[in-house]
């Protein structure tokens, strides 16, 4: 079986050279890493439930995830520094080419009315965010061991210059955005 980055790698490469005329193959873009970001407020008191989102976390990245820690201390959400308050997981190379395949392939289309991503998601600097509301799109997390549904964060870190180079990008690698 071809490895799932050279199956990306070859025909976009191509199909970005020939569309944004770059002089040199260094000028393509290409996707550097993906964050996996759990934000766990109702978690932050109960280190059961906290133990439990990193798990899940775990099982859909693939690799251990690390719990994040307040920055700063904030009275209205009852949060002292140093609080956990999340997990995290940067997937690269090999991990996060399979992971990509899995989201795109297997996962958007199980998300209830599902119409495709939204193109405007972009932070002006070529990275690319989507939201999931539930974990349950995973194949991996078994329905009945959820204690909570959680959402999450996962940004698509790419080296392209500009959103427009980044959404081709994206686009070419299999990501569904919406008209």
């Amino acid at each position: 079986m071809p490895r799932l980055k050279d199956k990306y790698n070859t025909d976009v490469k191509s199909a970005l050279m020939v569309k944004f005329q770059y002089k040199s193959p260094m000028q393509i873009p290409k996707l550097e890493k993906i964050v996996i970001n759990m934000g766990l407020g109702d978690a932050k008191d109960n280190a059961k439930l906290l133990q439990s989102a990193v798990d899940e976390l775990g099982i859909i990245a693939g690799q251990r995830p690390i719990i994040t820690k307040a920055k700063k201390s904030v009275a209205n959400f009852k949060v002292r520094e140093g609080m956990n308050v999340g997990a995290k997981v940067t997937l690269r190379g090999a991990r996060m080419y399979e992971f990509l395949d899995r989201f795109v392939n297997i996962s958007l289309p199980r998300v209830r009315d599902f119409r495709g991503v939204n193109p405007n998601s972009f932070d002006g600097r070529g990275n690319y965010s989507v939201g999931v509301k539930e974990q349950l799109i995973f194949p991996e997390i078994e329905y009945d061991k959820v204690d909570t549904v959680r959402g999450m964060d996962i940004t698509f870190v790419t080296t392209a210059n500009t959103d427009e180079e980044a959404r081709e990008l994206l686009k070419l690698m299999g990501m569904p955005f919406s008209k």
